[in-house]
């Protein structure tokens, strides 16, 4: 999840909010025009004064060209109670929301109860985004949201210190990141930071720690959890030596502390001055280059480090989806076409902005120019994503990633090695996926059968 302010907004709140909007909006007959045509959407950024001002504009554009209005129904402030919030609604078969932001981990735990949009966008335009960004959000063939806006895991460095040192280009390899982290750290304490540290990173027990592992791990070639088939993989001596690695970095480059950071944590510890990297997200890269940022021009972003393996940078962003409830299905594809558009994507990073989820914008020199590493990011997209296995895990990925950070946070805090946590993980995940992978195997077997007709 990228670092956003969120609005504290209760389930019981939201729910009365929707009954108000749906006694408001009455009963709508499908021959209405399009300007007697309300739309609602939730989006679970709607909080950030910048993401409201800047969706506001987008909608307001839309409105202007099809007549179609659209509120926008505010969020939980928790990912978890997003997701909540966005189930209750779904599985109760609610009308309203038409159109719901997409997280890239949810497509599996709501596609049931979304629309497949391949009926309503064309293949070209499907084929215009980055393909594994449509693989992210493709449920058993089912298209279940497009891609609005793209974030990954990349290194922040400070160019200043990087220039002290003598180093001319940020660490290629995490062994690399060690040293050049060690160095610097020693030096600027020396100099009388004793807050400095070398490397900070999101390691409390949450969805960030998930993500930092599998970048670890990937990039030594160990996997992401589950394999394509939804096969448990996780005890392999690649993922056990990622482990024992960034356990080896608590509380001697990396704070002690940093077993309980989540992204804001690790990101003031770098505002303040007092780290020479940071791994954080995209979205983070917008807010360290604002003007009121202490660090606006003394840093830059890289590629996260290489193992063994190559790169392993964790997918994140949002699309936005129909549901299957909504009154206007028509109407809803149109703004969700609209809001992930080429054209609008363009006007959109026109701006400081998240990477784009269409290749060809990184190739306009309008929208490099006001976001100069996208060219790095685009490196990263085309060879080093890692894909959290949410569409294998289904409906039961919370619960695969639950157990897997509370594994990996166990290492980190030197509770268990790393070999052991592996192997306890290993057999507590295929207890726990054991009836869904039969489930899996079957809808595999009656697919093949069904081809061979």
């Amino acid at each position: 999840m990228s670092p956003t302010a969120r609005l504290r907004l209760p389930l019981g709140c939201i729910l009365i909010m929707i009954v108000v909007l749906l006694t408001g909006l009455g009963c709508r007959s499908s021959g209405r025009d399009l300007s007697e045509i309300t739309l609602t959407l939730i989006d679970q950024s709607w909080a950030d004064k910048g993401t409201q001002r800047r969706l506001n504009e987008e909608l307001d554009s839309f409105t202007k060209q099809t007549g179609v209005r659209v509120q926008v129904l505010p969020s939980p402030e928790g990912a978890v109670e997003q997701l909540a919030t966005w189930r209750k609604l779904l599985e109760s078969g609610a009308e309203v929301p038409d159109v719901y932001a997409i997280d890239v981990i949810w497509p599996g735990i709501l596609a049931d109860n979304l629309l497949d949009l391949k009926a309503y966008v064309s293949a070209e335009e499907i084929a215009a985004y980055f393909p594994k960004l449509i693989a992210n959000y493709t449920v058993n063939g089912k298209l279940v949201a497009l891609p609005y806006n793209m974030s990954m895991g990349i290194l922040f460095y400070r160019t200043d210190l990087l220039q002290k040192y003598g180093y001319r280009t940020p660490p290629k390899t995490w062994e690399e990141l060690e040293a050049m982290a060690k160095r610097i750290q020693a030096g600027e304490r020396a100099g009388g930071n004793k807050d400095f540290w070398g490397f900070v990173w999101e390691g409390a027990p949450s969805e960030a720690l998930t993500c930092n592992a599998l970048e670890w791990q990937v990039s030594e070639g160990g996997g992401t959890i589950l394999d394509e088939t939804g096969r448990v993989t996780v005890n392999n001596p690649y993922a056990i030596r990622a482990w024992s690695r960034a356990a080896r970095w608590v509380g001697s480059i990396s704070p002690p502390g940093a077993t309980a950071y989540k992204e804001w944590d690790a990101l003031n510890i770098w505002q303040a001055g007092n780290a020479a990297f940071m791994r954080n997200w995209t979205s983070s890269y917008v807010a360290t280059r604002a003007q009121d940022s202490p660090t606006r021009d003394r840093l830059d972003v890289a590629p996260l480090p290489r193992g063994s393996a190559g790169i392993g940078a964790t997918l994140g962003g949002n699309g936005y989806g129909v549901s299957s409830h909504s009154r206007h299905p028509r109407e809803s594809a149109m703004l969700v076409r609209f809001l992930t558009g080429r054209d609008e994507q363009a006007r959109r990073c026109r701006r400081p902005s998240e990477p784009p989820t269409i290749p060809a914008l990184y190739e306009e020199s309008d929208v490099l120019t006001a976001n100069p590493y996208f060219s790095r990011i685009l490196q990263v997209s085309q060879n080093g994503l890692a894909l959290r296995p949410s569409v294998q895990a289904g409906k039961m990925y919370p619960d695969v990633s639950r157990v897997f950070f509370d594994a990996v946070h166990a290492v980190l805090s030197h509770k268990q090695s790393s070999a052991e946590a592996a192997s306890e993980l290993q057999g507590r995940l295929v207890t726990m996926l054991k009836p869904q992978t039969a489930d899996a195997n079957t809808l595999r077997s009656q697919e093949t059968a069904t081809a061979r007709r």
